[in-house]
Order: C-alpha cells, then sequence, then structure tokens
C-alpha cells in the first residue's frame, strides 16, 4: 500500500494548521499532527477542529510515534519552532530550532522519507546583501542574521544543504524562507501576529489605530517595507512540493512584492468598510538599532523549479481575511 501518512509538527500552529487544512482536501491522505492544543478555552485545537486528523500526537513523544508507524509515513513536514524573533533563551531556541529540526532530518534520511521544513527570512539579517535564496554553501554561510532566531534557521539551512552536499538527504528536502505571511488561525500568537491581526479589533471599533513612526529617512512613517503572503499561497506551495518530489533546496516563500505597513493597515480598513484612521508612534528604542526597513523575496528559484501559483495581491489577501476570517463569528480555517 502506498504510504499516505503526512506528519505535521506546529501542525496546529498558525502556519502548520493552514497546511494540514489544504492537505486534509486530499481524502487519501492521513494528517498526523503533532503539537500542544495548550489550553481548552483558548488553545490551538480550534486552528484544527474543522478537518479530519489521523492522529494527534505530542511533541514529546514524536520519535517514539514515529519509529511505530514509520512505514507509513510519505512526509515530514517540520514547522514547528520557537518563533519569537524576541524570545532571549539561546538555548531553548537551539534546542527546538536547530537540534530537534537535525534528529528529523537525520530520521527522515535515515529512513528515506521526505522532508519539509521551516526556515525564514530572518536569515538574511538586516537584507544588505538583499534577499536572493541563492542555494551554494557559500552563500548560506554568509548570511548574518540579526539575532538568535534567524541564526538557528540559517544555522540549520547550513546543515541540510550540507548533508545533502555529502549525498546525505531524505529523498526530498525543502526549507522555506517564510516572510511575512498573514491570515487566519493566528490569534494564538500574541504579540507576534501580522499588524492586520493586531489591529482589527480597533478598526472593527471604530478606533484610531497606530503603526511606528520611521527612524530612517529613507522611509516615511508608516512606510518601512515588507514582504507580506496570504497563508493560503504558503499552503499552495507546500502541496506543490508534496505533489512534485524531485525538488529539493532552501527557497524563498514571500508575495515577490514589498508593501508598507500603511498598505496593509488601509487595507484593512477598506475590507472593514470604514476609513484609515492612523496615527505614527514612536519605536521603541530597543529594537530601533536592529530594525529591517524592507524585505522582499526573489521568487525566481521557486518558479524555476516549476511552480505554476501566482501569489495574492495583498489588498484580495486583506480582504478575504476580514470578511471571511476576522469579522466571522467563527474566525478559523
Amino acid at each position: 500500500m502506498t504510504r499516505r501518512i503526512v506528519f505535521v509538527t506546529g501542525g496546529a500552529g498558525f502556519i502548520g494548521s493552514n497546511i494540514v487544512a489544504k492537505l486534509a482536501e486530499d481524502p487519501t491522505l492521513d494528517l498526523v499532527v503533532c503539537d500542544w492544543l495548550e489550553t481548552a478555552e483558548l488553545g490551538k485545537w480550534k486552528n484544527i477542529a474543522k478537518h479530519p486528523v489521523g492522529d494527534i500526537v505530542r511533541p514529546e513523544h514524536m520519535f517514539e510515534w514515529l519509529e511505530k508507524r514509520w512505514q507509513d509515513v510519505a512526509m515530514v513536514i517540520h514547522m514547528g519552532a520557537i518563533s519569537s524573533t524576541t524570545e532571549p533563551d539561546a538555548d531553548k531556541i537551539i534546542e527546538n530550532n536547530f537540534c530537534l529540526s537535525r534528529d528529523l532530518y537525520r530520521w527522515c534520511t535515515d529512513r528515506q522519507r521526505r522532508f519539509i521544513y521551516a526556515s525564514s527570512a530572518a536569515t538574511y539579517g538586516d537584507g544588505v546583501e538583499g534577499f536572493d535564496d541563492r542555494n551554494d554553501l557559500d552563500s548560506l554561510k554568509g548570511l548574518r542574521p540579526l539575532n538568535a532566531y534567524g541564526w538557528s534557521k540559517s544555522l540549520f539551512d547550513l546543515f541540510a544543504a550540507r548533508q545533502a552536499a555529502r549525498d546525505y538527504a531524505p529523498p526530498q528536502w525543502v526549507g522555506l524562507k517564510f516572510f511575512n505571511v498573514y491570515g487566519p488561525n493566528e490569534e494564538h500568537k500574541a504579540s507576534m501576529k501580522s499588524v492586520a491581526s493586531q489591529i482589527w479589533p480597533k478598526v472593527k471599533a471604530g478606533h484610531t489605530v497606530q503603526l511606528f513612526k520611521s527612524h530612517n529617512p529613507d522611509y516615511e512613517d508608516g512606510g518601512q517595507l515588507r514582504d507580506f503572503v496570504y497563508v493560503r499561497d504558503v499552503a499552495d506551495v507546500v502541496q506543490w512540493l508534496f505533489d512534485n518530489p524531485q525538488v529539493n533546496g532552501v527557497f524563498n516563500l514571500g508575495s515577490g512584492r514589498a508593501r508598507s505597513f500603511k498598505d496593509m493597515a488601509e487595507a484593512v480598513f477598506h475590507a472593514a468598510g470604514k476609513q484609515p484612521d492612523i496615527e505614527y508612534v514612536p519605536m521603541p528604542p530597543a529594537i530601533r538599532d536592529k530594525y529591517q526597513y524592507f524585505t522582499q523575496a526573489s521568487m525566481d528559484r521557486l518558479r524555476e523549479a516549476g511552480y505554476p501559483g501566482q501569489m495574492t495581491p495583498l489588498e484580495d489577501g486583506i480582504t478575504e481575511y476580514v470578511q471571511k476570517y476576522l469579522n466571522a463569528a467563527d474566525p478559523y480555517r
């Protein structure tokens, strides 16, 4: 029988649950979620409650479960991580973001099971060298992230690429450098939610929304630029990778177009049928020196690999997010 289990770490989280939702559309697949669901009242279980899930595994039982069922596993999709860029405990970050990823890579290689994992645009640091996802070892070694989170992701990208260069690799291995992802199922992320999600309660209530002032003369207030990518597009890329096992390497995953925080905020107001009401407040001094004013993913390599899908324009993505999810009685995908 064809192996049809997809094991998703962080599968009840933001991006992971959207991947589960997408892959669950295929009735021949069994989706196994590896995650902590937290509290019954506010927990992440709501992110996966609408979809058929074959099993739910606590992270501390991950390898025990995989060893028992390894013959039925087609792919491991590793979205679980410490995702806060301000997490102060570097040992905690490395244990979760590098060591666990390393062990899963080795497990997938030894068992010859396919492996997709979450990397991050934070690997690019201040972006002075651009945002081209060159896959050679020298390019990966040359990146200089600004924080421990970005370093942990960069370190694992380099580990995976070095192992693959030595012919020690899963039959498919792909790292996805996520840029600024937004969309449904991010409510549990608190301060790490997208700007759209953070400002929505004030927009809905008719209050003024606050954005950071610029402390860079090249950018107006609210004009700081990010590559915002709709989470539905992220799930579509993962679905395509599942269907194309010949694709390997580390790839950017963004929209390919930088837009301002002001653009995003105004799109939220317009989706709600309201006039924009924005004020600009000083950026906290603690983050000013390491603040990124521009990110934009080069998407050429993913296109060259054959990905045919189009990324959702910001205004269209925000309109769907607001009207179908944020302003709905049930905001979960």
